[in-house]
């Protein structure tokens, strides 16, 4: 039986802010200090400000090609139509030709949000009017069947890199990623939910040591087998969710959002095998020289299972540890939790 994992709507705010700079900037200030009563409320509230700073830039165009018939000659002309017209004695080309538009997927999936959330009963007037008065500007864009949305298809390119974070919002609000429950505070919904909510809970440790922390350079990284051959021929790549490297301490971070931290057996709860596993490969392959310089940490969110992980074990030379990260608490607290990893292995240890 999984448990379920609460957290404090705001603290949606802050990762998703971490996790997409934009939302760093002047024009979202206010939603900082705004007390949500639901997730719908805060999401109304970011794509509001959001869309209507993008209008005042411009809505994203790109070429959409159209067919029909046209009095005068435009692109590549279909001559057995034309022909067909000239037989009905209609003056008209048949012409095929690429517009500039605005009518593109990624206004199509804001306009569809933007609607869903107006006819939501659980989004405040306040958050609606907003909603309302950015649609006015979306008056030559369709609206598209969630299920249509292929959401893994979808570039960003130079000219829409401003969307990246409108389009994510959207995905989380039309994929239903949250269900509100009482308190203002939410779970998930099922299985699906539980993998965007991973990125985003992954993304956002990145993003929040990549801000605080610069002089630790976190990337996720590439780790190279340890082979004595250098054969290599089907071996899987190894890529780290956090790496922090600081002097020659290495600490690698794999984020782990879960409804069930623990796996177990016979009324007996131990960590869950693949995941020891593969935190232990990257930590012995990283540290190639046996230096025990490197170390490694699953980092879970915090559930309300009756025993989460907190450990930490010294394997063949290197630290491995096994934390949580409680999100249902002020973001203060949830800052000092992360602030606390970084000290502890970092600036509380000997630096070689």
């Amino acid at each position: 039986m999984t448990k379920d994992k609460s957290i404090i709507i705001k603290n949606i705010y802050y990762m998703l802010s971490y996790a997409f700079k934009i939302l760093k900037e002047e024009n979202y200030e206010e939603i900082e200090t705004e007390e949500f009563e639901n997730i719908q409320d805060m999401f109304a509230a970011i794509l509001g400000k959001g869309v209507a700073r993008q209008i005042k830039h411009g809505l994203y165009r790109e070429y959409i090609t159209r067919e029909e018939d046209l009095m005068f000659l435009r692109g590549k002309v279909f001559v057995k139509e034309s022909f067909s017209n000239k037989m009905k004695k209609k003056r008209a080309l048949y012409c095929e030709y690429d517009e500039l538009s605005v009518d593109n997927i990624f206004n199509q999936i804001i306009k569809t949000t933007m609607h869903y959330l107006v006819r939501h009963t659980s989004v405040k007037d306040e958050f609606k009017e907003q909603l309302k008065r950015n649609l006015l500007y979306f008056d030559d864009v369709q609206l598209i069947q969630v299920c249509e949305i292929r959401w893994d298809t979808l570039r960003f390119t130079k000219n829409n890199q401003e969307y990246r974070m409108l389009i994510n919002i959207c995905n989380l609000v039309l994929d239903g990623l949250l269900l509100t429950t009482e308190q203002g505070k939410y779970r998930l919904a099922n299985y699906l939910d539980e993998q965007k909510m991973h990125r985003l809970y992954e993304k956002f440790i990145l993003e929040y040591y990549r801000y605080h922390y610069p002089e630790l350079r976190a990337n996720p990284d590439q780790i190279e087998w340890n082979v004595d051959d250098n054969n290599i021929v089907f071996l899987p790549s190894m890529q780290t969710d956090i790496t922090l490297k600081y002097h020659k301490k290495t600490l690698i971070i794999d984020a782990k959002y879960y409804s069930q931290t623990m796996q177990t057996q016979y009324d007996i709860s131990t960590l869950k095998s693949a995941n020891l596993y593969q935190i232990y490969t990257y930590v012995k392959n990283q540290d190639k020289d046996n230096t025990g310089n490197v170390s490694g940490l699953l980092l879970y969110a915090k559930t309300d299972e009756d025993i989460t992980p907190d450990f930490e074990y010294k394997m063949s030379g290197n630290l491995i540890g096994a934390k949580t990260l409680d999100l249902n608490c002020d973001f203060s607290l949830l800052s000092k939790q992360l602030n606390l990893i970084v000290d502890n292995y970092f600036y509380n240890q000997k630096v070689d």
